[in-house]
């Protein structure tokens, strides 16, 4: 988030250990699921080339990427809404993240 005391960097290399933090993120609302809710973060904050890096450090570590939300909704279902996130939506398809079922 940039602010008055935390301006906008654009460009910024992250390194391995800053993308792999938002592992260690939790929600603070019990009623969400800890791993969408690492992936909904990550995917507001890291340029699409550090999301795809992440993605990859998610899966290794055994997290669900697809994960819901309270509306049973998975990252790639809110993803895929957004015109301009298809490189997200790349990078999560080919780690095998699916949209949730249709509702019937």
């Amino acid at each position: 988030m940039s602010g008055p005391d935390k301006p906008k960097v654009i460009g910024e290399e992250w390194s391995d250990e800053r993308v792999k933090s938002f592992l260690d993120l939790t929600p603070w609302d019990q009623g969400i699921n800890a791993d969408y809710f690492v992936l909904d973060r990550a995917y507001e904050s890291m340029r699409a080339e550090d999301f795809e890096r992440f993605i990859g450090f998610f899966v290794a570590a055994g997290r669900d990427l697809n994960a819901t939300n309270p509306q049973g909704h998975t990252i790639l279902d809110r993803i895929s809404r957004h015109r301009r996130s298809v490189d997200y939506v790349r990078a999560l398809e080919a780690a095998g993240a699916k949209v949730s079922a249709p509702a019937g």
